[in-house]
């Protein structure tokens, strides 16, 4: 799911000065099926704004992975941190254009949390059922202008899902989470 050219090591960017920041893949069952919450970011966000994201942010001094990735949940869309079950870090991701490291965590939670949006970093929530993910038919690709250089244009793909298109590093997170569960359930 990364975009093609992909922007990378030859970015002139080094990785170990790129900020820690934790997201939170949540799972939880909703109408019978498993979903997963992303965020709309508000339009007053300095990053992604008006991006369809996970839950996240930067890591405090001294905080884990795993507390980031929940208290992020927590102020930005309600969940508590108790009700949340971590199983384990995906792949951590370099966002060039923002200067972080995102160290995606999941979790998941035995009911549909009561969601509570910050109204200044969500714009709205979409729930977005674990099988539309699973569904290459959602996978589309589409052109976009590069902001960092080189500039030019570049083929993106994304999860066009409930109306929303899913990019860049959420989606690149999903699309592992994705080929998890997909190993996983071929192994039962």
């Amino acid at each position: 799911m990364s975009p093609r050219p992909r922007l990378g090591v030859d970015s002139g960017i080094d990785v170990a000065t790129l900020r820690p920041a934790a997201a939170l893949l949540l799972v939880y069952p909703h109408g019978g099926a498993w979903h997963v919450p992303l965020t709309v970011r508000g339009s007053t966000l300095r990053h992604h704004t008006g991006q369809v994201s996970l839950p996240g942010g930067r890591l405090n001094a001294s905080e884990s992975i795993e507390d980031a990735a929940l208290r992020e949940a927590h102020e930005e869309v309600g969940v508590t941190p108790s009700d949340v079950e971590v199983l384990g870090r995906l792949t951590s991701l370099p966002v060039w254009v923002s200067g972080h490291l995102l160290h995606p965590v999941v979790g998941f939670a035995s009911h549909r949390p009561r969601f509570d949006l910050s109204s200044h970093e969500v714009e709205r929530l979409v729930e977005v059922p674990l099988a539309l993910l699973r569904d290459s038919d959602r996978v589309k690709w589409e052109e976009r202008t590069r902001i960092l250089p080189p500039q030019g244009v570049m083929n993106v793909p994304y999860f066009d899902v409930l109306d929303e298109h899913v990019w860049g590093a959420t989606a690149m997170v999903l699309a592992e989470f994705v080929a998890i569960v997909d190993e996983a359930e071929k192994s039962d």
